[in-house]
């Protein structure tokens, strides 16, 4: 049996077994979360799709109304004479040609997302299954490629972040972190669920969203009621 810490077993203590808390509720418990660090504050949801099927994918973006509380690193794959827009914009890394054959050879990446305007996309090719598999290629579905490199690095720093299933038709996202107050906490959940809830597939059928659950980092989740 999996060992628990200290921590974990204080605030299971606080959650009663089988209930299915409001979001108001599950915050105020989050928000008593004994820790020396701040914690993240996640949302997972179980999802009734088929992953397999391409039309059943559950991905978008969203603008949280309160932004992660986590700063993201960005890589920018623009040509040169665009270099210099996207630093002044917020760019941590810029992908020139040494970069994506650094990353070609290492199969590392040190950023957290990863933009690009639409006549570099060829260049990044030979990094696109190394990108794809940690979730990071640039995609128009989630304004991560586009003309306006200053509009999309700005609105990641700001807080706009993508989402997308896994394999297991589950879906979990950032929504702050223990330091936000109630209602900012509150409010972040309630935007990522109705983004999560617009994004329902066509072809999905039957219950839709099958669970759902709150938790700080580390710490027990908290069963939500979002109907």
């Amino acid at each position: 049996m999996r060992k628990r810490s200290k921590r974990y077993l204080t605030q299971a203590a606080k959650i009663e077994k089988g209930k299915i808390y409001s979001i108001e509720e599950a915050v105020k418990i989050i928000k008593l979360n004994p820790t020396k660090f701040d914690a993240s504050v996640e949302v997972h949801l179980k999802l009734g799709i088929d992953p397999k099927k391409s039309d059943q994918i559950v991905r978008g973006l969203i603008q949280l109304p309160h932004g992660t509380g986590k700063t993201k690193r960005i890589i920018a794959f623009v040509p040169t004479e665009l270099e210099a827009e996207a630093k002044t914009a917020g760019a941590d890394i810029i992908g020139n040609d040494e970069v994506i054959q650094k990353i070609k050879q290492t199969q590392k990446i040190d950023f957290d997302v990863a933009i690009a305007v639409p006549q570099i996309m060829k260049k990044i090719a030979p990094i696109a299954k190394i990108l794809g598999q940690k979730g990071l290629m640039p995609n128009p579905k989630t304004e991560t490629i586009g003309p306006n490199i200053k509009k999309m690095i700005e609105g990641v720093k700001a807080g706009k972040v993508s989402f997308k299933n896994d394999d297991s038709s589950n879906m979990h996202g950032l929504v702050g972190k223990l330091s936000f107050t109630e209602e900012n906490l509150k409010e972040n959940i309630n935007a990522f669920i109705q983004a999560i809830k617009k994004a329902k597939p066509a072809s999905a059928k039957g219950t839709y969203i099958k669970s759902a659950t709150v938790c700080a980092s580390m710490g027990p989740g908290i069963a939500l009621n979002i109907s």
